[in-house]
């Protein structure tokens, strides 16, 4: 670590912290033998924040392929990866096909080979249920549901095709996945209640209908022509102020009528087809989280396959899923989910990040890129956005060198940092920039009682630009902070009346 100092009349003390990083402890600690409290998110401060053993962590996360996890042959190799990698939690799938393969005939060893196998190797676990949907498909289903089309029924389109993928409305299914859910939650319960390796559970994975904005079955019809039900009305009347501006437009084209069917309500559009089916998938995932909280009450997320530049409207994107245009009906429909979190692989990163922190979400990014590109991401999130954490995709595959790749690398500062952010975090001292070439290649932040220029690093004799930078800082005490960031430039100026100059006065690094 280095130290510096500023100048102004006033000076100004800096701790400039760079990837090669400093020696820390073990942000989340090494589980022991007492029982511990249940993790569980907390307002602490102006930040959501998850607490862990009764402290608050980051994830410093990587999600498995999506079929790894369930072979412990493959993931022996893999787990010592992961540990060599600065994780500190790994996002594995548990499927619904594997843990009943019988109705009512319960398989866990699973869950057993990823608790043991993570404790081996001092790493958390966030669990993903893959149940009646992956992707928007229903591919990771039992076969006892996937060959029973009238007890457990699937979308139709508009024209009466019928799509492998399990109808939202469909009660039978419902309760069969929950109970599936529930089971897992119980025995996880049993085996975890003193170790606490599991922190997080997603239920279901990127939810939503491909190939039709809704479902066209019969009973999909009846409901869609139906009242708009009570409870989201009565939820959007009583909310109304503080609606996101997306759904307050369509709901504005009728004049906001309060009653009658979903295209009296919302009028006729293929928005309304969607509003109409975050609703039914909103309800279909909060039963499952309210029936697997009654066995285990751990953190609950969903996450969202977004909108993609390339997409003409919903069902090029999967209808009704956790949208962030949606997340008011999300929000009225799944009140005991506790996160609705974005898959981010598009470039603008910081747009999307913005749009899911509205309304008091809290961000955690379960999916998303590695590398340099990924690094930014972490600090910018962590920084801007408060966010509980991060995880890259198909992690066993993305680091070829675990000691120097640019998430390790991340990995091992955020994890030595982990106290300074979290509590910066909760006292609003944090802030971040992300630079992109061409895009945003210079911001400027207030940052106590300093204004920071920051821009993306030129090399003097040089046109180079580097494609992306960025910056985390954080302010440790008057005139005192900490910076962390790559490829960027900073300079300062006060934003108080005074000295008209700043200048460093000590650097450590």
């Amino acid at each position: 670590m280095t130290k510096n100092v500023l100048s102004t009349g006033t000076f100004l003390l800096f701790s400039i912290i760079l990837f090669f990083g400093c020696a820390g402890a073990d942000p989340g600690g090494t589980p022991g033998s007492d029982e511990k409290p249940v993790p569980f998110l907390e307002k602490r401060g102006e930040a959501q924040q998850l607490i862990v053993d009764g402290e608050p962590f980051l994830v410093l996360g990587g999600e498995l392929h999506n079929s790894s996890s369930s072979s412990r042959e493959y993931m022996k190799d893999i787990w010592p990866k992961l540990e060599s990698m600065n994780l500190n939690t790994v996002l594995a799938v548990v499927e619904w096909a594997l843990v009943e393969p019988e109705e009512g005939v319960f398989d866990f060893s699973l869950v057993d080979e990823l608790l043991e196998d993570a404790r081996v190797h001092d790493l958390r676990l966030s669990l993903l249920w893959f149940g009646a949907w992956k992707n928007g498909q229903s591919h990771y289903m039992p076969a006892w549901v996937k060959k029973d089309y009238e007890r457990f029924p699937r979308v139709k389109t508009r024209e009466g095709k019928s799509l492998e993928i399990i109808s939202a409305l469909s009660q039978e299914a419902m309760k069969a996945d929950a109970r599936a859910f529930a089971a897992m939650m119980k025995y996880l319960k049993e085996k975890d209640s003193k170790e606490r390796t599991v922190i997080m559970v997603q239920v279901q994975n990127e939810v939503g209908i491909l190939g039709s904005p809704r479902d066209y079955s019969m009973a999909g019809n009846e409901a869609f022509n139906s009242a708009v039900p009570e409870e989201l009305m009565k939820y959007l009347q009583e909310n109304k102020e503080n609606l996101l501006p997306e759904l307050l437009e369509v709901w504005g084209s009728t004049n906001f009528k309060a009653f009658g069917s979903w295209e009296e309500v919302f009028g006729k559009s293929v928005q309304c087809d969607e509003l109409f089916m975050a609703w039914y998938y909103a309800r279909y995932i909060d039963y499952s989280v309210i029936k697997g909280k009654e066995e285990y009450e751990l953190p609950m997320f969903v996450n969202a396959w977004i909108v993609q530049p390339q997409d003409r409207g919903p069902g090029d994107y999967p209808s009704g899923g956790p949208q962030a245009h949606v997340l008011d009906i999300w929000r009225a429909g799944g009140t005991n989910i506790d996160l609705l979190c974005p898959d981010i692989y598009l470039p603008n990163f910081a747009e999307i990040c913005a749009l899911y922190t509205r309304s008091d979400n809290a961000l955690f990014i379960p999916e998303s890129r590695a590398g340099e590109q990924g690094a930014g991401h972490l600090f910018y999130a962590l920084g801007r956005h408060s966010a509980i954490g991060y995880s890259p995709f198909g992690i066993e595959g993305r680091v070829t060198d675990p000691a120097n790749g640019a998430i390790p690398k991340a990995y091992k500062l955020a994890g030595d940092m982990a106290p300074v952010i979290l509590e910066a975090q909760q006292n609003g001292s944090i802030n971040a920039v992300l630079l992109k070439k061409g895009i945003n290649p210079v911001e400027e932040l207030v940052a106590g009682d300093y204004k920071m220029h920051i821009e993306l690093r030129k090399t003097r004799g040089s046109d180079f630009v580097p494609d992306q930078g960025y910056a985390l800082i954080i302010e440790v005490a008057p005139e005192e902070f900490i910076l962390t960031g790559k490829d960027v430039q900073i300079s300062f100026s006060p934003v108080t009346p005074g000295p008209p100059i700043a200048a460093l006065l000590q650097v450590d690094e």
